[in-house]
Protein backbone atom coordinates (compact mmCIF):
# COMPACT_ATOMS: atom_id res chain seq x y z
CA UNK A 1 0.00 0.00 0.00
CA UNK A 2 2.03 3.19 -0.84
CA UNK A 3 1.42 6.36 0.61
CA UNK A 4 2.09 10.24 -0.86
CA UNK A 5 6.00 11.27 -1.26
CA UNK A 6 7.31 13.17 1.72
CA UNK A 7 7.67 16.81 1.20
CA UNK A 8 11.30 16.94 2.98
CA UNK A 9 13.58 18.37 0.66
CA UNK A 10 16.63 15.67 2.01
CA UNK A 11 16.05 12.32 3.52
CA UNK A 12 15.86 11.96 6.86
CA UNK A 13 15.38 9.02 9.52
CA UNK A 14 15.95 7.60 12.70
CA UNK A 15 18.12 4.08 13.47
CA UNK A 16 14.95 1.83 13.11
CA UNK A 17 11.28 2.09 12.60
CA UNK A 18 10.10 -0.08 15.34
CA UNK A 19 10.10 1.43 18.40
CA UNK A 20 6.98 0.13 20.87
CA UNK A 21 7.51 3.57 22.53
CA UNK A 22 6.88 5.49 19.51
CA UNK A 23 2.89 5.51 20.14
CA UNK A 24 1.66 8.94 19.43
CA UNK A 25 4.77 10.21 18.24
CA UNK A 26 4.96 7.85 14.63
CA UNK A 27 2.14 5.72 15.25
CA UNK A 28 -1.36 6.44 16.71
CA UNK A 29 -1.61 4.29 20.07
CA UNK A 30 -2.22 0.45 19.78
CA UNK A 31 -1.20 0.51 16.51
CA UNK A 32 -0.31 -3.39 15.95
CA UNK A 33 3.04 -3.86 15.03
CA UNK A 34 2.68 -4.69 11.83
CA UNK A 35 1.34 -1.57 10.91
CA UNK A 36 4.69 0.17 12.35
CA UNK A 37 6.40 0.42 9.15
CA UNK A 38 3.78 2.08 7.18
CA UNK A 39 3.13 4.97 10.03
CA UNK A 40 6.94 5.26 10.28
CA UNK A 41 6.81 5.71 6.22
CA UNK A 42 4.05 8.63 6.79
CA UNK A 43 6.31 10.70 8.95
CA UNK A 44 10.30 10.26 7.66
CA UNK A 45 11.14 9.61 4.26
CA UNK A 46 14.02 7.23 5.22
CA UNK A 47 15.11 4.34 8.28
CA UNK A 48 19.22 3.50 8.61
CA UNK A 49 17.93 0.02 8.59
CA UNK A 50 20.77 -1.37 11.49
CA UNK A 51 18.78 -4.70 11.77
CA UNK A 52 20.66 -6.27 8.62
CA UNK A 53 24.21 -6.15 10.39
CA UNK A 54 23.23 -8.76 12.49
CA UNK A 55 20.70 -11.01 10.38
CA UNK A 56 19.04 -10.68 6.73
CA UNK A 57 15.42 -10.59 6.34
CA UNK A 58 14.26 -13.13 3.76
CA UNK A 59 13.32 -11.89 0.18
CA UNK A 60 9.99 -12.81 0.96
CA UNK A 61 10.14 -9.94 3.77
CA UNK A 62 11.94 -7.35 1.57
CA UNK A 63 9.32 -7.36 -0.52
CA UNK A 64 6.45 -6.69 2.03
CA UNK A 65 8.77 -4.00 3.16
CA UNK A 66 8.92 -2.79 -0.09
CA UNK A 67 5.21 -2.94 -0.60
CA UNK A 68 4.33 -0.85 2.74
CA UNK A 69 6.70 1.99 2.29
CA UNK A 70 5.85 5.20 1.43
CA UNK A 71 6.41 6.41 -2.22
CA UNK A 72 9.70 8.18 -1.97
CA UNK A 73 10.66 6.09 0.79
CA UNK A 74 13.77 4.95 1.12
CA UNK A 75 15.68 2.13 3.40
CA UNK A 76 19.51 2.80 3.98
CA UNK A 77 20.43 -0.70 5.30
CA UNK A 78 24.03 -1.98 6.71
CA UNK A 79 26.10 -4.57 5.36
CA UNK A 80 26.38 -7.63 7.99
CA UNK A 81 28.65 -8.03 10.30
CA UNK A 82 29.87 -11.27 8.99
CA UNK A 83 30.94 -9.12 5.96
CA UNK A 84 32.03 -6.20 7.57
CA UNK A 85 33.49 -7.62 11.08
CA UNK A 86 34.18 -11.53 11.06
CA UNK A 87 35.68 -11.65 7.64
CA UNK A 88 36.82 -8.23 7.33
CA UNK A 89 35.79 -8.40 3.14
CA UNK A 90 38.07 -10.83 2.97
CA UNK A 91 36.32 -14.44 0.89
CA UNK A 92 32.75 -12.87 1.04
CA UNK A 93 30.68 -13.83 -2.19
CA UNK A 94 28.54 -16.14 -0.55
CA UNK A 95 27.34 -13.73 2.22
CA UNK A 96 27.09 -10.49 0.31
CA UNK A 97 25.43 -12.41 -2.48
CA UNK A 98 22.89 -13.63 0.10
CA UNK A 99 22.79 -9.74 1.04
CA UNK A 100 22.27 -8.44 -2.14
CA UNK A 101 19.33 -11.21 -2.82
CA UNK A 102 17.48 -9.43 0.38
CA UNK A 103 17.95 -5.92 -1.22
CA UNK A 104 16.69 -6.85 -5.03
CA UNK A 105 12.63 -6.44 -4.25
CA UNK A 106 13.65 -2.77 -2.51
CA UNK A 107 15.78 -1.74 -5.68
CA UNK A 108 13.33 -3.16 -7.93
CA UNK A 109 10.16 -1.04 -6.20
CA UNK A 110 12.24 2.06 -6.07
CA UNK A 111 12.48 1.86 -2.20
CA UNK A 112 16.52 1.39 -1.93
CA UNK A 113 19.09 4.59 -0.98
CA UNK A 114 22.81 3.87 -0.25
CA UNK A 115 23.40 0.86 1.55
CA UNK A 116 26.61 1.34 3.56
CA UNK A 117 29.47 -0.59 4.71
CA UNK A 118 30.24 0.11 8.37
CA UNK A 119 34.23 -1.11 8.69
CA UNK A 120 35.25 -1.81 12.38
CA UNK A 121 38.24 -0.15 14.08
CA UNK A 122 41.03 -2.67 13.58
CA UNK A 123 40.35 -2.05 9.73
CA UNK A 124 42.98 0.09 8.94
CA UNK A 125 44.50 1.46 6.11
CA UNK A 126 47.14 -1.33 5.55
CA UNK A 127 43.97 -3.35 4.02
CA UNK A 128 43.70 -0.32 1.60
CA UNK A 129 43.89 -3.17 -1.66
CA UNK A 130 41.02 -5.34 0.42
CA UNK A 131 38.72 -2.65 0.24
CA UNK A 132 39.25 -1.40 -2.82
CA UNK A 133 39.16 -4.97 -4.28
CA UNK A 134 35.93 -5.26 -2.43
CA UNK A 135 34.33 -1.80 -3.39
CA UNK A 136 35.23 -2.33 -7.15
CA UNK A 137 33.08 -5.37 -7.29
CA UNK A 138 30.04 -3.84 -6.02
CA UNK A 139 26.67 -3.91 -8.28
CA UNK A 140 27.30 -0.41 -9.57
CA UNK A 141 23.66 0.17 -10.32
CA UNK A 142 22.97 0.60 -6.56
CA UNK A 143 24.54 3.20 -3.94
CA UNK A 144 26.89 2.85 -1.72
CA UNK A 145 28.09 4.58 1.76
CA UNK A 146 31.29 3.59 3.55
CA UNK A 147 31.85 4.37 7.31
CA UNK A 148 35.69 4.33 8.42
CA UNK A 149 36.48 3.98 12.49
CA UNK A 150 40.28 3.24 12.63
CA UNK A 151 42.04 6.16 13.28
CA UNK A 152 44.51 6.19 10.53
CA UNK A 153 41.96 7.28 8.17
CA UNK A 154 41.68 10.52 9.33
CA UNK A 155 45.23 11.35 9.65
CA UNK A 156 44.47 14.76 7.00
CA UNK A 157 47.24 13.23 4.83
CA UNK A 158 48.37 10.39 2.65
CA UNK A 159 45.79 7.32 3.90
CA UNK A 160 43.02 9.75 4.20
CA UNK A 161 43.77 11.38 0.61
CA UNK A 162 43.59 8.16 -0.70
CA UNK A 163 40.76 6.94 0.29
CA UNK A 164 38.38 10.17 -0.09
CA UNK A 165 39.85 10.12 -3.86
CA UNK A 166 39.00 6.35 -4.32
CA UNK A 167 35.49 7.06 -3.01
CA UNK A 168 35.15 9.79 -5.41
CA UNK A 169 36.10 8.10 -8.27
CA UNK A 170 33.38 5.69 -7.85
CA UNK A 171 31.15 7.97 -6.27
CA UNK A 172 30.58 6.24 -2.84
CA UNK A 173 29.55 8.42 -0.55
CA UNK A 174 31.39 8.99 3.08
CA UNK A 175 29.51 8.38 6.32
CA UNK A 176 30.43 11.21 8.80
CA UNK A 177 29.56 10.09 11.70
CA UNK A 178 29.19 12.87 14.56
CA UNK A 179 29.28 11.61 18.65
CA UNK A 180 29.84 14.96 19.73
CA UNK A 181 26.47 15.69 21.41
CA UNK A 182 26.47 12.38 23.18
CA UNK A 183 30.04 12.80 24.90
CA UNK A 184 30.16 16.75 25.72
CA UNK A 185 29.09 15.97 29.10
CA UNK A 186 28.62 13.02 31.83
CA UNK A 187 26.01 10.76 31.33
CA UNK A 188 22.61 11.68 32.45
CA UNK A 189 21.57 8.20 33.41
CA UNK A 190 21.83 4.70 32.73
CA UNK A 191 21.18 4.46 28.80
CA UNK A 192 23.60 7.36 28.19
CA UNK A 193 26.28 5.95 30.31
CA UNK A 194 26.33 2.64 28.47
CA UNK A 195 26.07 4.40 24.81
CA UNK A 196 28.98 6.21 26.07
CA UNK A 197 30.92 2.85 26.00
CA UNK A 198 30.08 1.86 22.55
CA UNK A 199 30.25 4.90 20.13
CA UNK A 200 33.36 5.66 18.54
CA UNK A 201 34.14 9.17 18.89
CA UNK A 202 35.85 9.25 15.66
CA UNK A 203 37.53 13.23 14.09
CA UNK A 204 34.63 15.18 12.30
CA UNK A 205 34.35 15.44 8.40
CA UNK A 206 32.31 17.23 5.89
CA UNK A 207 33.80 15.54 2.64
CA UNK A 208 31.93 14.61 0.06
CA UNK A 209 32.30 11.85 -1.92
CA UNK A 210 29.66 11.13 -3.61
CA UNK A 211 25.89 12.28 -4.48
CA UNK A 212 24.57 11.45 -1.19
CA UNK A 213 26.13 12.87 1.67
CA UNK A 214 25.27 10.80 4.61
CA UNK A 215 25.28 12.57 8.75
CA UNK A 216 24.96 9.77 11.03
CA UNK A 217 24.65 11.86 14.42
CA UNK A 218 24.47 10.79 17.95
CA UNK A 219 22.44 12.91 20.05
CA UNK A 220 21.54 13.13 24.27
CA UNK A 221 17.89 11.80 25.67
CA UNK A 222 17.52 15.17 26.09
CA UNK A 223 16.98 16.07 22.61
CA UNK A 224 17.91 19.60 23.00
CA UNK A 225 21.17 19.01 24.00
CA UNK A 226 22.10 18.34 20.14
CA UNK A 227 20.36 22.20 19.19
CA UNK A 228 24.08 23.42 19.23
CA UNK A 229 25.45 20.51 17.06
CA UNK A 230 22.41 20.82 14.80
CA UNK A 231 23.33 24.31 14.55
CA UNK A 232 26.91 23.70 13.11
CA UNK A 233 25.62 21.36 10.59
CA UNK A 234 22.35 22.72 9.01
CA UNK A 235 24.15 25.17 6.90
CA UNK A 236 26.55 22.44 5.99
CA UNK A 237 23.60 20.47 4.81
CA UNK A 238 21.62 23.42 3.24
CA UNK A 239 24.82 24.04 1.40
CA UNK A 240 24.72 19.73 -0.08
CA UNK A 241 21.19 20.80 -1.26
CA UNK A 242 21.76 24.07 -2.97
CA UNK A 243 24.49 22.39 -4.47
CA UNK A 244 21.81 19.33 -6.21
CA UNK A 245 22.89 16.68 -3.54
CA UNK A 246 20.84 14.30 -2.12
CA UNK A 247 21.69 14.31 1.51
CA UNK A 248 20.70 11.30 4.08
CA UNK A 249 20.55 12.38 7.65
CA UNK A 250 19.98 9.85 10.73
CA UNK A 251 19.27 10.92 14.28
CA UNK A 252 20.53 8.52 17.24
CA UNK A 253 19.61 8.25 20.62
CA UNK A 254 20.90 6.43 23.32
CA UNK A 255 17.20 5.78 24.01
CA UNK A 256 16.09 4.99 20.68
CA UNK A 257 12.63 6.64 22.26
CA UNK A 258 14.73 10.20 21.49
CA UNK A 259 15.35 9.57 18.19
CA UNK A 260 11.97 11.15 16.05
CA UNK A 261 12.28 14.39 18.28
CA UNK A 262 15.94 14.80 17.62
CA UNK A 263 14.93 14.67 14.16
CA UNK A 264 12.25 16.85 14.33
CA UNK A 265 14.50 19.26 15.71
CA UNK A 266 17.13 18.18 13.18
CA UNK A 267 14.25 19.83 10.56
CA UNK A 268 12.97 22.54 12.26
CA UNK A 269 16.52 23.72 12.51
CA UNK A 270 16.74 23.24 8.65
CA UNK A 271 13.42 25.38 8.55
CA UNK A 272 15.52 28.31 9.53
CA UNK A 273 18.38 28.06 7.30
CA UNK A 274 16.10 27.30 4.29
CA UNK A 275 13.00 29.05 4.56
CA UNK A 276 12.03 29.42 1.18
CA UNK A 277 11.70 24.65 1.44
CA UNK A 278 9.67 23.05 3.08
CA UNK A 279 10.51 20.77 5.85
CA UNK A 280 7.19 19.46 7.75
CA UNK A 281 6.81 15.92 9.46
CA UNK A 282 3.82 15.18 10.08
CA UNK A 283 2.47 13.65 13.08
CA UNK A 284 -0.12 10.50 13.84
CA UNK A 285 -3.57 11.39 14.19
CA UNK A 286 -5.32 11.29 17.53
CA UNK A 287 -7.34 9.33 19.31
CA UNK A 288 -10.93 10.72 19.42
CA UNK A 289 -10.93 10.90 23.01
CA UNK A 290 -8.33 13.22 22.82
CA UNK A 291 -9.58 15.71 19.90
CA UNK A 292 -12.67 15.82 21.31
CA UNK A 293 -10.78 17.58 24.60
CA UNK A 294 -8.95 20.01 22.77
CA UNK A 295 -12.32 20.73 21.19
CA UNK A 296 -13.96 22.20 24.36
Amino acid sequence: MSRPESDLPFFLGCPVWNCPHWAGQIYPPRTPRSDWLNWYTRTFNTVEGNSTFYALPTIETSKRWADEAANGFRFSFKFPRTVSHELALHKTDREAAAFFDCLRPLADADRLGPTFLQLGPSFGPDRFDVLERFLRRLPTEWSWALELRHADWFDESVHERRVDDLLRSMQIDKVLFDSRPLYQSPPDDHIEAVSQTRKPRTPIRQTVTGRSPMLRIVGRNRPAMADAFFDEWAPTVAQWIRDGLCPYVFTHAPDDTRAPELARRFAARMAIEMPELTFDIASPPMPPRQMSLLDE
